[in-house]
């Protein structure tokens, strides 16, 4: 049966006896709306630790004025159901005002590059949104392990900075990306796709698996890659690129005319009112 609970204080309660009789315990952070992605999330956690904690919460300051908050899908009850068929113990799904309970906020915010570019050039508040509901998360549940995604590949980058910098004592599990059977990468916005939507965005990982055959036949030219992409992309009609670009790994350095390995091919385009990301690592 899976626990769901509410509270900061009722949390830390039921995790304080289990982390003192020596309990590993991972932490899967989402925004509800849990996929097959998400699954692959939790069950690697609850195979790697004795407790694993999901945090259901659709965070407000990582939105931007006109991004889609209020239309965020929230869906609890089928959340539950996700995280206990992939064996997971705990659902944390607290409110707005139990994670933001002060008017004037302190922040977790990463400066240069790192969030500057890819989603950053657009969403300029968004890693500072991230950072800060990701650290209140590590506070409150203390994990031995943290699960996040490959396909949210600019945070995980933003993420491993933090934990490094201010000294988080966790571990970061990255798990690759999860994807349909089209090879799209799941999301909880595929939702908002329309069928004919969906059936265009398979463009977006047919450009990225090329661009990986490409890279290992020899074709190490940055623009050269990033211009294969864009033109494969836009070759479907439904496409509206809002960036294709390419970064060194760790850390999102900047690349000159080489791309050197390991380094992170990266993408958001449009479809209709769906904003998807997707990317590959260059290796």
């Amino acid at each position: 049966m899976v626990q769901c609970v509410h509270s900061v204080q009722e949390l830390r309660n039921i995790l304080k006896p289990l982390k003192a009789a020596g309990k590993t315990v991972g932490l899967v952070p989402t925004m509800g709306a849990l996929h097959q992605g998400h699954a692959t999330l939790i069950a690697t956690s609850a195979k790697e630790n004795d407790i694993t904690v999901v945090s259901v919460f659709v965070n407000p300051t990582q939105f931007g004025p006109t991004e889609d908050f209020d239309a965020y899908p929230r869906t609890l009850d089928s959340d539950l159901k996700v995280v206990k068929n992939a064996g997971g113990d705990i659902v944390f799904a607290p409110s707005p005002k139990e994670m933001y309970p002060s008017e004037d906020m302190t922040w977790v915010e990463l400066t240069g590059n790192i969030t500057k570019v890819l989603c950053g050039k657009t969403r300029p508040i968004h890693f500072r949104g991230v950072a800060t509901v990701v650290s209140k998360l590590f506070n409150i549940v203390g994990p031995t392990n943290a699960y996040f995604g490959q396909k949210d590949a600019q945070q995980v980058e933003v993420l491993r900075r933090m934990v490094k910098d201010l000294f988080f004592d966790l571990n970061l599990r990255i798990v690759p990306i999860v994807r349909e059977e089209s090879g799209l990468a799941r999301s909880s916005r595929n939702t908002y796709l329309s069928a004919e939507e969906k059936a265009a965005a398979v463009v977006l990982s047919q450009s990225l698996k090329k661009a990986l055959e490409d890279f290992k036949a020899g074709d190490h030219n940055k623009a050269s890659i990033i211009e294969k992409v864009t033109k494969i992309i836009q070759a479907q009609p439904l496409s509206d690129i809002e960036y294709v670009e390419c970064y060194g790994l760790p850390g999102l350095s900047e690349l000159k005319d080489e791309i050197t390995a390991p380094s992170l091919l990266a993408l958001a385009v449009r479809f209709g009112n769906t904003r998807l990301i997707d990317n590959i690592i260059l290796e």
